[in-house]
């Protein structure tokens, strides 16, 4: 009976193991595959300058949402 019940949980554990690494794997797998090979990736039209602007984008967001800081009135120094 213990034979049973641990090819059972093994078996499911694998199954559910192989389940994730297909679900991760197989929309990349071409990409995975072509690097394997040692093919070039075709290069992406300027990912960088859209990084850029994205940021300049979060940037000013940020400046314009931030409150202006309080001025804390300066303390009185007692006489020496």
């Amino acid at each position: 009976m213990m034979n049973v019940m641990t090819f059972a949980i093994f078996a499911g554990a694998l199954s559910t193991a192989s389940y994730a690494l297909h679900a991760t794997l197989a929309p990349n797998l071409e990409k995975i595959l072509g690097a394997l090979r040692g093919e070039m990736a075709p290069a992406r039209a300027a990912p960088l300058a859209a990084l850029v602007r994205a940021e300049r984008r979060i940037a000013v967001r940020r400046w314009a949402g931030a409150a202006a800081p309080a001025v804390a009135p300066l303390r009185q120094r007692g006489a020496a």
